[in-house]
């Protein structure tokens, strides 16, 4: 048996993979403010729905 390999530890482990389908316009938006904030996609990503939590109903 081969031993599995070993990521890079991290305190924020994402386990979980979504894709979806956006437009033109999101695109550009998303690529635009990775640019400015010098951030990936997926940090990005991460920011908005962290935004999204104020809309929550309690």
């Amino acid at each position: 048996m081969t031993s599995k390999k070993m990521g890079r530890p991290t305190d924020n482990p994402r386990p979980y993979k979504i894709g979806l389908r956006i437009n033109e316009k999101t695109k550009q938006i998303l690529e635009q403010y990775c640019m400015q904030k010098s951030v990936n996609k997926t940090t990005a990503i991460e920011r908005g729905i962290a935004k999204l939590e104020d809309d929550l109903e309690k």
